[in-house]
């Protein structure tokens, strides 16, 4: 185990360095341009980053188009920032966020997180809503650390946040943005903006993706009958807004968008992890399979919000009305990852699909902003969430037949109101606090039970209440230099799991966080470089925690009594000279379950390292969270040089990972090993900037690593992405 002394090492040196760098702003070349200013809406306001007293990264213009050049979904972001990591289970659909080590691996239809995703302002809140493509984008915010009294709900790790590029009065422009790849992945993007009047704008923009099924699977363990191919897909969606703003006073956006997903399900392989260590089997051929199941998936998501804006001269009125939608979702797969023969000894078949026939999910919400020229700014809001959802599992025999089928419904109804205070007490000192009041209730039954040990009542109901607050103050150092400190409370509504195998509906009642945060942002050498670090301990109590598999295929929810986390983040941004710039990352994430009591059922063959207990459980007391890397690092570097009438430019990033736990226990094939993924490009920008060529790879170690796994069935795992080589064509117009 790492001790804090490192990390208070890490804190004293990254602040003795941040006191140095003024003296040593000569090294920076003379020509280096400045770095233009960001902007963030931490806070709801637009505002300087360096100003804002939250741990927030910011992705914009370069850095996103390079990440999503090849196709990849919203799981493109794991490591991209300090203390982020994003995972699924279920391929391109159902991500999970993790922010500072503290997420959710529940993979139930219902699963609730403690990071939010909140997309033009609305939340997604059921993990199925939380995968729309990632295109034509204006910024990502990370939000780290609870974010409760400002936005949505269930924000006790943070927020990420997605604002799409919005509509132009008065202008004609757009893009158009293709690659290909390594296995016919190929990725279309494009948007138009059209100004319909002075008063009116239209931006339609799309995402086309595809790849094709590349990996061959066979029926027999001696790979000589091929059934097919798989770990393709189709995905598309559309956005299409309006805007209408005839003076200064008064806008409203009209957001309207849809997804459709089709393809391979995750590929889940039989005895891929070997015994008694955490790497791929030696020899194994990943892109090979036996699988004697169905395996696909589909989606189809849309959703419209309505963002209404009065200015009233000295505040501001917001409204916010959001609808999203699920039609169709269904993901079928092997979960297995074999046959009956093999590959490896499988000690029971177990094909499996989930699926959502219907969701909707209904927000409004009301807010007041001030608009004082003086010391004191407030904000203040109602926010109410309503969602209907149905969905369910079903499971099969070897011949493809089901055998058993559990449908559920859950209700949610909300309800906050909320309020933000900003006082500068002289031009250096701000404070700012919070106050939110929640109210939130819960409705869960089976709607349909076909051969399922249900035992226990076939329906639940939950009501909490909750006032979250935080506060928080900054300091100007000096004009660039700010420090900040942060006190924030967060909480989660209690979660509700369907019956399964013999177990019943369970409840995990609510949790809560109280987060300590400290921490140091300044413009470096004329704002040629930027830097940020900040230092955090925060206290979960009742966290709720997901308990999968062990002996058999469940999944049910239980509660920790405490889980410890603390840790430090640093982001560092700098222009070298006008042809370098480059950028870093990194994050420090401890976290530890405090609950002598807990003790959950151990894998069928994996090496437990944990101790048992007097029933043969295992103790899971001291351990990390799961899918929890105590360390994170990032890195850019940009160089352009002018050719002709353009520019030749290289650019790599790096992202690494250190290793994680699976499951709640501990055990050495379910550790996953460090991963550290990079991609590459060489392009050429020309036409005064309008077209750009380039060609890249992603994942160019083709490092592959086992980044999940099935623990009830032998040593079953999933991977992360293969390699990538593509080319790539961008115009603007």
């Amino acid at each position: 185990m790492i001790k804090m002394s490192k990390l208070h090492q890490a804190v004293l040196g990254t602040l003795a360095l941040a006191a140095v760098m003024p003296a040593q702003a000569q090294t920076v070349a003379n020509d280096a341009p400045e770095l233009q200013s960001v902007t963030v809406t931490a806070q709801r306001r637009t505002e300087n980053i360096r100003e804002v007293p939250v741990s927030v990264t910011a992705l914009k213009g370069d850095k996103l188009d390079v990440l999503i050049s090849g196709g990849e979904d919203i799981r493109l972001l794991a490591g991209k920032v300090p203390s982020l990591n994003v995972e699924s289970s279920n391929g391109r659909t159902f991500p999970r966020f993790y922010i500072r080590g503290y997420g959710n691996t529940d993979f139930n239809t219902f699963a609730s997180q403690p990071v939010s995703l909140v997309y033009d302002e609305v939340v997604q809140e059921n993990p199925i809503l939380k995968g729309f493509p990632i295109f034509d984008l204006a910024s990502v915010e990370v939000l780290r650390g609870p974010q409760g009294t400002l936005f949505g709900r269930n924000t006790p790790a943070g927020v990420v946040k997605f604002e799409s590029e919005r509509p132009k009065l008065g202008k004609t422009e757009g893009y158009v943005n293709a690659s290909i790849a390594t296995h016919e992945t190929a990725n279309l993007e494009g948007a138009v903006n059209v100004p319909l009047s002075d008063k009116w704008a239209m931006r339609v923009s799309a995402v086309g993706q595809h790849r094709d099924d590349y990996v061959e699977n066979f029926a027999d363990v001696a790979m000589t009958q091929k059934r097919n191919e798989l770990d393709g897909y189709n995905e598309h969606a559309e956005r299409i807004q309006f805007l209408y703003q005839p003076d200064s006073n008064f806008n409203a956006l009209l957001n309207l968008h849809q997804r459709n997903t089709n393809g391979s399900a995750r590929l889940f392989r039989a005895n891929l992890i070997q015994k008694g260590t955490n790497k791929i089997v030696p020899g194994y051929d990943l892109d090979r399979i036996v699988t004697n199941a169905e395996n696909f998936q589909s989606l189809k998501t849309n959703g419209a919000n309505l963002r209404l804006s009065w200015d009233f001269g000295n505040f501001r009125l917001f409204s916010i009305t959001g609808y999203e939608h699920v039609s169709d979702y269904y993901s079928r797969g092997d979960i297995d990852g074999g046959t009956p023969a093999g590959p490896g000894f499988i000690p029971f078949q177990v094909q499996t699909g989930g699926y959502i026939t219907d969701l909707d999910q209904y927000t409004q919400e009301f807010r007041v902003e001030s608009k004082s020229a003086g010391p004191l700014n407030w904000q203040a809001g109602l926010y109410f969430f309503d969602e209907d959802a149905t969905g369910g599992s079903d499971n099969f025999n070897d011949a493809g037949a089901r055998t058993s089928r559990l449908v559920s419904n859950q209700k949610n109804e909300a309800w906050a109101a909320f309020a933000s205070v900003n006082y500068t007490i002289t031009p250096d000192w701000t404070v700012r606090g919070g106050l939110r009041y929640t109210k939130d209730e819960k409705e869960f039954r089976t709607l349909v039970n076909e051969n399922v040990a249900q035992i226990g009542p076939r329906s639940v109901e939950t009501s909490q209440d909750k006032v979250n607050w935080d506060l928080s103050a900054s300091y100007k150092l000096s004009p660039n230099v700010n420090v900040y400190g942060r006190v924030a409370t967060g909480f989660r509504a209690p979660s509700i799991a369907a019956a399964s195998a013999a177990v019943p509906i369970t409840v995990a009642g609510s949790e809560t966080i109280t987060s300590y945060e400290l921490g140091l942002k300044a413009d470096l050498f004329e704002r040629r470089a930027r830097t940020s670090f900040s230092v955090y301990d925060y206290t979960v109590k009742d966290q709720q925690l997901t308990v999968v598999g062990g002996n058999s295929n469940v999944n049910r929810l239980i509660n920790a009594d405490r889980t410890k986390g603390k840790g430090a983040e640093f982001d560092f941004e700098a222009a070298l000279s006008t042809a370098l710039r480059v950028s870093a990352g990194a994050s420090y994430n401890y976290t530890q379950i405090r609950d002598a009591s807990l003790s959950v059922n151990k894998c069928a063959q994996c090496t437990v390292t944990d101790p048992l207990n007097a029933a043969g459980r295992v103790v899971i007391n001291g351990n990390a969270l799961p899918q929890a890397p105590r360390w994170t690092v990032n890195a850019t570097a940009r160089y352009g040089i002018p050719v002709a009438d353009g520019e030749l430019y290289f650019f790599t990033d790096w992202a690494y990972r250190s290793k994680i736990n699976f499951f709640l226990y501990e055990a050495t094939e379910f550790t996953g090993a460090p991963l550290t993924e990079g991609g590459v490009r060489l392009g050429y920008i020309f036409g005064n900037g309008k077209y750009e060529v380039a060609a890249f790879g992603r994942n160019v170690l083709d490092q592959r690593r086992i980044t999940g796994a099935i623990d009830f069935n032998n040593l079953t795992g999933f991977t992360n992405e293969p390699r990538q080589w593509g080319v790539q064509f961008k115009g603007n117009f």
